[in-house]
C-alpha cells in the first residue's frame, strides 16, 4: 500500500493530423522505397569490388617490384605473340579479338602450362553449363511451339 495516494490520471495519447506535406512525403518514400534499396545494394557493391580491385593493383605493384625470375622476358614473349596476333588478323573484327587472344593463350600456357590446366578445367565446365542451360532453353521453346 503507499502512503501517498495519487489521482488517477486520465490521459490519452492523441497524434496530430498528417499535413497534405507530410502525406506527400510519406506516399513518395512508399514509392522510392525499392529504387534506394537497390542503390544501398549497388553501393556495397560497388564499395567492395573497389576495395577488391584496390587489393588486386596493390598485390600487382609489389608483384611487379620484386618478380620472379625470368618474369620479364616471358611476359615480353606473351605480349609479342599478341602484337603478331594483331598483325595476322586482318579483315573482320572477330578475327581481331580471337587471333591476339588466342597467341597469348597459347604463349601464356606453354610458360605456366599448371595455371593453363586450371583454367582450362574451370573454363570448361562453366561452358558445359552454359550449353546445357541453352540447350534447355532451346528446347522448351521448341515444346512451346
Amino acid at each position: 500500500l503507499s502512503l501517498y495516494s495519487s489521482p488517477a490520471r486520465e490521459t490519452k495519447y492523441v497524434e496530430n493530423p498528417q499535413t497534405p506535406l507530410e502525406e506527400g512525403v510519406s506516399r513518395l518514400r512508399h514509392v522510392m522505397e525499392p529504387y534506394t534499396a537497390w542503390c544501398q545494394v549497388q553501393w556495397f557493391c560497388i564499395t567492395a569490388g573497389s576495395a577488391l580491385c584496390s587489393d588486386f593493383f596493390s598485390e600487382g605493384c609489389e608483384f611487379l617490384q620484386n618478380p620472379p625470375a625470368g618474369f620479364y622476358p616471358r611476359l615480353g614473349v606473351i605480349g609479342f605473340a599478341g602484337i603478331v596476333g594483331l598483325f595476322l588478323a586482318r579483315g573482320s573484327k572477330i578475327k581481331k579479338l580471337v587471333y591476339p587472344a588466342g597467341l597469348m593463350g597459347i604463349g601464356t600456357s606453354l610458360y605456366y602450362p599448371q595455371q593453363a590446366v586450371a583454367i582450362a578445367k574451370v573454363a570448361g565446365t562453366h561452358l558445359y553449363d552454359w550449353s546445357l542451360q541453352g540447350y534447355i532453353a532451346v528446347e522448351s521453346l521448341w515444346k512451346d511451339n
